[in-house]
Formats: structure tokens, C-alpha cells, sequence
């Protein structure tokens, strides 16, 4: 098993959930975080006025709004997870985002007490 974690843009945040739906991977976790790549902030990104003096110190914002998603998949889904979240969410354009794979052990369902694949289905 793998769990995949993708830092996208809010506003792509519905459609990414209708893809992986239809896909078959509808179960997720989602956080509104904060945060820059090397660019150190887009002010595009956000929706309220910022302050002129502000874009003076620094050059740009801090941090951006972004979405950070989870979701945990069998191996042989990666790709597929991947390539959807890559299509739904690229616009060629800086801040795009980002996505990790990382290896996951074990899981367990709380309620039934199952281990590892079915856990997770």
C-alpha cells in the first residue's frame, strides 16, 4: 500500500474529489494548509485585496492557500491516482502543486478491526 499526498489549488479541490470518485477512490482526507514553493508566494493565488505596502516587504506573500489531500491505495493504483491528479491540476502554471508517494506498513479499520488491503477498501 502506498499513501499518495497532493498539495493543490483550492479551487481544483472539487473537481480532483469528482475524478478520484469516478475512479473508484472516493475515500480521502482533505486540510486547508498554508504554504510557498520557491517562488515564496503567489498573490494571484488568493482572493482578498492585499495591501500595496505589504507586496513592497519581500517581494510577494509568505504563505499561500493551498489544499493538502490523502488518500492510501493499493501499489498497482499509484499510477492511475497519480496521472488523474496530475491532469486535473495542471495548468503549466507556477504553484501548481505538488504530490508524494510514500510506503504505508499497515492500516486498520477501527470499527471491524480489518488489517492492511481490506482496511482500506
Amino acid at each position: 500500500m502506498k499513501e499518495i499526498m497532493a498539495i493543490i489549488r483550492p479551487k481544483q479541490m472539487t473537481r480532483t474529489k469528482e475524478v478520484l470518485a469516478a475512479l473508484g477512490f472516493p475515500a480521502l482526507t482533505a486540510w486547508r494548509v498554508l504554504g510557498r514553493g520557491k517562488q515564496k508566494g503567489l498573490a494571484g493565488e488568493v482572493s482578498f485585496e492585499v495591501h500595496p505596502e505589504l507586496m513592497k516587504q519581500g517581494g510577494g506573500m509568505k504563505f499561500v492557500p493551498k489544499r493538502f489531500i490523502s488518500l492510501v491505495v493499493e501499489d498497482e493504483d499509484v499510477p492511475l491516482v497519480v496521472a488523474a491528479i496530475i491532469k486535473v491540476n495542471r495548468t503549466g502554471e507556477i504553484g501548481d502543486g505538488r504530490i508524494f508517494v510514500c510506503p504505508v506498513d499497515d492500516a486498520a479499520r477501527i470499527r471491524t478491526q480489518e488489517r492492511s488491503s481490506e482496511a482500506i477498501s
